[in-house]
């Protein structure tokens, strides 16, 4: 019972999982900063445009 738990295909296939799901945490948390950073982004433009230093 316990052979085929250490067989290296199944370690190879919990490596693949594990990997996987960091992946998706890291373009998950990715897009959240993108987000949070296109908004300052604009706030930031519209201010400048809107005190006339862009236009």
């Amino acid at each position: 019972m316990v052979e085929p738990l250490t067989s290296s295909t199944v370690l190879l296939v919990l490596a693949g999982l594990v990997a996987l799901a960091v992946a998706i945490v890291a373009i998950r948390i990715a897009i959240k900063l993108a987000i949070r950073i296109g908004i300052v982004a604009a706030v930031i433009l519209a201010g400048l445009y809107t005190v006339g230093y862009l236009g």
